[in-house]
């Protein structure tokens, strides 16, 4: 048997699963459509501005796009925004004061953000430096938010409740919408008044709402991953009530200024078109996903999801045994991809990780995971994330590189 027959006998065994995601893809393919409209996208809109930024209509009117799509009261998107941790950060530091409690209900967040908290690390400048008092709550057996324990971290000193919605490099499940709903309910409960703000990189498009639409009060993101559609070169999202994005703008720019300052320095064209492409996008790395976790999860490899759950990003993240392994497996992704795909790869360090990381990413735009992409960290359990794929294709070929390379060999 070939090793395009597999790939083929494991998309008809998924063609329910594929129309499902494309009925999804449709429906939210019209909801950005239709922000889109509502605001009269012209081709001014897409011009660059230079400076201050006064009275840029494109930079000003995407994030209009972006308050509709995302259900929000309001919204920042900048291209000087530059990653997810930054947007993170962002509103981490703009809410917070000294003395203020946030509360981690999702476990150990991703890595980056854990230097950011200033967790097991002594860099100056991080919230800990400042005197915020932090707390984590930590997952139950089965990897997912632990309710009661939540309940009983949440008080009246608790100023911010921090969710992450994807898994980082950890084998936990991604929480979906629902799931997310469900803990604002227990820690609305618990105070009221306590900010609730999810990490939702990884995580948009993925199902017809989104986190702002069930009662969270503040959401970041980065535009080289889903909402960037591949084509957005760099940036940041945050969206939700109005009061806390205008002090998390405060805190990027200046108080008073806010908002009001920002030049677009390259076409906004890629933002607008990055959004507009953004849901098919995010479907053809969901189907790129599903193909990936039932091939291997078929033979024999444990893969998390599996591809009968019900996804709440796009990771897909594998099982491997070995460093060996999980090197091959980043080479293969590597030589399969459209940009430096004649590179070897080698385990390095990172900015902000403790561990050396290898990252497979031959992508247009350097370091874009809504491109077919794939990193692991240098630790047990020795797991590859793949995330990403532009074309449903190419994540066919590297699937039929992979039982070629990996499963064969």
């Amino acid at each position: 048997m070939r090793a395009l027959d597999i790939v083929k006998r494991a998309e008809d065994e998924l063609k329910d699963r594929f129309r499902a995601l494309e009925e999804m893809a449709f429906y939210n393919q019209v909801k950005v459509l239709k922000a889109l409209q509502k605001h009269h996208i012209r081709d001014v809109h897409f011009n660059s501005s230079s400076g201050y930024g006064y009275g840029d209509i494109g930079r000003d009117v995407l994030e209009e796009v972006y308050k509709d799509v995302f259900a929000a009261e309001d919204a920042l998107v900048r291209g000087q925004i530059v990653s997810g941790t930054h947007a993170i950060s962002a509103c981490l530091f703009g809410l917070m004061r000294p003395g203020e409690k946030l509360v981690s209900v999702t476990g150990a967040p991703y890595d980056t953000l854990q230097k950011v908290i200033g967790k097991n690390n002594s860099l100056s400048g991080t919230l800990l430096d400042k005197g915020i008092i932090y707390q984590e709550v930590g997952l139950t057996a089965e990897g997912r938010p632990d309710g009661e324990n939540i309940k009983k971290s949440i008080d009246a000193e608790t100023k911010i409740a921090f969710i992450q919605r994807s898994r980082g490099y950890s084998l936990r499940p991604a929480l979906t919408v629902e799931e997310i709903g469900e803990l604002v309910k227990i820690i609305k409960k618990a105070n009221p008044s306590t900010i609730i703000m999810v990490d939702n990189c990884y995580g948009e498009f993925t199902d017809i709402i989104e986190p702002t639409e069930v009662g969270v009060d503040i959401m970041a993101g980065s535009l080289i991953k889903n909402p960037g559609g591949g084509l957005a070169p760099s940036g940041g999202y945050v969206v939700g009530k109005k009061e806390l994005v205008e002090q998390v703008a405060y805190h990027i720019t200046a108080p008073g200024l806010g908002k009001e300052l920002g030049a677009s320095l390259i076409n906004n064209r890629c933002f607008y078109q990055g959004i507009f492409m953004a849901p098919h996008v995010v479907l053809q790395a969901l189907k790129g996903a599903l193909l990936l976790a039932y091939i291997f999860e078929e033979h024999g490899y444990e893969v998390y999801p599996s591809w009968q759950e019900k996804r709440g990003d796009i990771v897909q993240a594998i099982r491997l045994g070995s460093t060996e392994e999980v090197l091959a497996f980043c080479q293969v992704i590597q030589n399969s991809s459209p940009v430096d795909s004649d590179v070897q790869l080698e385990y390095g360090d990172m900015p902000g990780y403790d561990n050396k990381v290898v990252m497979a990413a031959g992508t247009f735009i350097q370091g874009s995971s809504i491109e077919l992409s794939c990193d692991a960290p240098l630790r047990s359990p020795y797991c590859v994330y793949v995330q990403g794929g532009l074309t449903y294709e190419h994540v066919r070929y590297a699937a039929v590189r992979l039982i070629e390379e990996i499963l064969w060999k």
